[in-house]
């Protein structure tokens, strides 16, 4: 049996080669493939798809299947030279072939032309106001312009960006406005970088096993077989999931039977851009193993995700360094953990003037956000999982002054496998000011 599915394996990488081989534009049939590689047709469909879900095919309404351009998957922590001229509401004044280029770091010339030419570098976008010998020298060392101030461009300047596909970038606002506006687009991207989406763990290298609804159980059994898997998504002739079936459901049942009179219909979906933790919250709420991804515009099923998965990307995610602070991460930035005479863990910090609002208290907001904060990191000491609130009630008793040191006791109610319940309380001086009694699905690391 292994023997037999290495070679189904070297099949398929063969045929992805294949077409891997053709010149874009090219039309792909299955039967042609079939013919051209001797393989059965049902092993030529099965990697034209998976040749769609990577990106070197597509299927166009009345055109057919043809080969396409591959598109790289862009950083996600690097702008675009189009971004930026979004970013700061610029005009592309040449270049503008160089757009979709991503840029890796910028200059900002305020400094003497010799100077700033060491500091400028192949890829680089260089700030700078009206200075035409440097928008020359820059350009010719594979450098775009972002010229401030609303100057334009010499013509000479912008053929040659027209040349090298460099673009040179209008904008009226002054040098250290358009550098903030780029620094904290950057630094955006940084903080949704550490944002795992299901893009990045679904698997490309090997096509998804699925059923049609007109197999039998007798099909099934045998891709049982073959796979090992215990359970499977269901596709109509369109490729779009409507059910899954697992063995459970197919015990004691007639192998003749077909799959659809036995399946859990309506399937739950997610997308590439469905973040794992959505997906896993989805997985742990619904207490299910495997969910299909299907493409947003056409619903057609392009991978499956199961619960190992998630798990494991989830678990990746907390060995990454994080960069970027999100609000969750400022609130938390002045709080510490403590433990009393008793051993039992709570938490210390001070109200600042940003969790404030306007009469000078702290935020309900901020309050609420620093009990969800409690509850995660209690049930990170019990169980090292992480969690999703279902329901909550806070209640605040006295309001919190600017400057006020707040001390935040936790203590856990009940907490099983995928269920906890917390009592949370936040005292000042003494005095309880603040008390929420939240429960939350429990999803395993």
């Amino acid at each position: 049996m292994d023997t037999e599915i290495q070679e189904l394996k070297t099949k398929h990488e063969q045929i992805i080669k294949y077409i891997e081989s053709l010149s874009v534009g090219t039309r792909i049939s299955v039967r042609k493939i079939a013919q051209a590689l001797g393989v059965s047709e049902g092993t030529a469909y099965r990697a034209i798809k998976d040749a769609e879900n990577q990106g070197i095919v597509s299927t166009k309404e009345r055109i057919g299947t043809v080969r396409v351009e591959q598109k790289q998957r862009q950083s996600i922590d690097k702008l675009t030279f189009e971004e930026v001229v979004n970013i700061v509401d610029g005009e592309v004044l040449g270049g503008r072939g160089g757009l979709q280029k991503t840029l890796n770091k910028f200059v900002i010339g305020a400094m003497q032309e010799e100077a700033m030419m060491r500091y400028i570098e192949e890829g680089n976008l260089l700030i700078v106001g009206n200075r035409h010998r440097v928008h020359l020298a820059a350009l010719k060392k594979g450098a775009a312009i972002l010229i401030t101030g609303g100057f334009d461009a010499t013509p000479e300047a912008k053929r040659l960006a027209d040349e090298l596909d460099l673009p040179i970038i209008g904008s009226a606002y002054d040098t250290f406005t358009v550098a903030t506006l780029i620094n904290r687009a950057i630094y955006d991207r940084l903080i949704k970088k550490k944002i795992m989406l299901v893009a990045d763990i679904m698997r490309t290298d090997t096509p998804p096993v699925y059923l049609k609804l007109n197999q039998t159980v007798a099909d099934m059994q045998k891709l049982v077989e073959e796979t090992q898997h215990t359970r499977y998504p269901v596709v109509d002739k369109y490729h779009r999931p409507i059910g899954i079936i697992t063995t459970k459901d197919v015990i004691g049942a007639d192998p003749n039977q077909t799959v659809d009179r036995l399946m859990t219909r309506n399937p739950h979906t997610v997308t590439p851009q469905t973040s794992v933790a959505a997906a896993a919250h989805l997985m742990t709420w619904e207490g299910i193993e495997l969910v299909p991804i299907i493409d947003q515009s056409s619903g057609k099923m392009i991978g499956v995700i199961s619960r190992k998965d998630v798990l494991q990307g989830l678990q990746y995610i907390q060995k990454q360094p994080h960069h970027g602070e999100t609000f969750e991460d400022l609130i938390w930035s002045g709080f510490k953990e403590h433990r009393n005479e008793e051993g039992k863990i709570f938490f210390r910090g001070t109200i600042s003037p940003q969790m404030t609002n306007h009469l000078g208290t702290a935020s309900e907001g901020v309050m609420t956000t620093l009990l969800y904060l409690v509850a995660y990191r209690t049930i990170i000491e019990h169980k090292k999982s992480d969690l999703t609130i279902d329901n909550s009630t806070v209640y605040f008793l006295n309001p919190v002054q600017i400057d006020s040191v707040i001390e935040i006791y936790p203590n856990v109610i009940e907490v099983s496998r995928r269920f906890c319940k917390i009592d949370i309380e936040i005292y000042h001086n003494g005095s309880l000011v603040a008390k929420s009694i939240l429960s939350a699905r429990v999803i395993d690391r």
